[in-house]
């Protein structure tokens, strides 16, 4: 049986959406990056910390 190797021009059109999907993934990414952490989030982490130190004794 004679395997049915991939159009040229649909592997050229398939690396160029994998590479448009890419450049859309960063920009994304470098958005989100770029967003302040909201107060809640911290004041929450803040309370992680503090019992955590508590539980090790460090606090």
């Amino acid at each position: 049986m004679k395997r049915e190797e991939p159009d040229r021009e649909e592997v050229i059109a398939a690396r160029a959406r994998q590479r448009a999907i890419g450049r859309e993934l960063r920009r994304l990414y470098d958005e989100v990056v770029q967003e302040p952490v909201p107060d809640d989030f911290l004041d929450l982490l803040k309370k992680i910390d503090e019992t955590k130190g508590k539980k090790d004794g460090t606090s």
